[in-house]
């Protein structure tokens, strides 16, 4: 039996490299007829809780972020999928578990993600969202560097 891929997870950060992956999902989604889910993950703000930043304080910056990154996902998507049954969603919290956790309840069958496409020694992903993703995920993981 041969792999079926309905569902890809598109998972972007917003940065200048976006477009470049809408462009590989659109393709994968297109020829093979699948569903895209556009994923956007907002970093964890609790770390800062120990700086004795108030918790008031953190709730409020986070609040504006989501708000942010919900109004940049709708202006990404405005356009950009048309004729695919594409949805955007943002999530907040550690960015691998999250796109990982998207997967599995989209019931995705493949993630397409970025990478930073650094040189040299920084060229070896030590702690990176892709990285973590390609080790843990049950599924095929596409990562693409940087045009």
């Amino acid at each position: 039996m041969s792999p079926q891929v309905k569902t890809i997870l598109l998972a972007v950060d917003f940065s200048e490299t976006a477009q470049y992956l809408a462009d590989y999902a659109t393709l994968f989604a297109k020829g093979l007829d699948a569903r895209l889910l556009v994923l956007y993950v907002s970093p964890s703000m609790n770390r800062y809780t120990t700086l004795y930043v108030p918790a008031e304080s953190i709730k409020a910056l986070v609040s504006q972020i989501l708000e942010g990154a919900n109004r940049t996902m709708g202006e990404f998507m405005t356009g950009r999928f048309s004729g695919l049954d594409a949805e955007g969603r943002v999530e907040y919290g550690y960015a691998p578990e999250k796109i990982l956790d998207a997967a599995r309840k989209a019931k995705a069958d493949m993630i397409i993600m970025g990478t930073h496409g650094r040189r040299g020694v920084d060229r070896i992903p030590f702690g990176s969202v892709a990285e973590k993703v390609v080790k843990t995920a049950k599924i095929p993981v596409l990562t693409v560097r940087p045009a």
